[in-house]
């Protein structure tokens, strides 16, 4: 069974109409970056619907650990995260600053995002990374 997000159904029975939504991938050269904090960039898309129609890459802040780029994200307005690994610290992070997180995704991020819009990225169980070196003792 496929768990969707509140936006996705909304998008899916309609209620979800006139919603932007934007979107944070850890992102290096077209693909998922594997650790959420160590990410040296953020690849942002802003959809409507299901229409993506702005994708946007900025460097992330030089001082690094999960609060600060969970800071920095909601910051930026985003409401999803889709990432791979992250640890405790950054789930967490990222539930108090609001946003929603699909952890567990990799490969290319363009396709994780359409699917995402498109209600069909499945919520995964999160591979957490290392805390020696994901930095969830930041």
């Amino acid at each position: 069974m496929i768990r969707r997000s509140i936006y996705q159904n909304q998008l899916l029975n309609g209620t979800g109409k006139g919603y932007t939504m934007r979107i944070a991938v850890p992102y290096d050269k077209g693909q998922i970056f594997k650790r959420f904090g160590h990410a040296p960039q953020f690849l942002f898309y802003d959809a409507y619907g299901n229409l993506i129609f702005r994708k946007q890459v900025i460097n992330t802040p030089p001082k690094r650990g999960h609060a600060v780029i969970a800071s920095f994200l909601r910051t930026l307005s985003v409401d999803t995260v889709i990432c791979d690994m992250i640890g405790d610290g950054g789930q967490q992070a990222l539930k108090v600053a609001g946003i929603e997180l699909y952890g567990g995704i990799s490969g290319n991020a363009d396709q994780a995002v359409k699917a995402l819009v498109a209600g069909t990225l499945p919520k995964k169980e999160i591979v957490k990374g290392d805390a020696h070196h994901c930095g969830d003792h930041h």
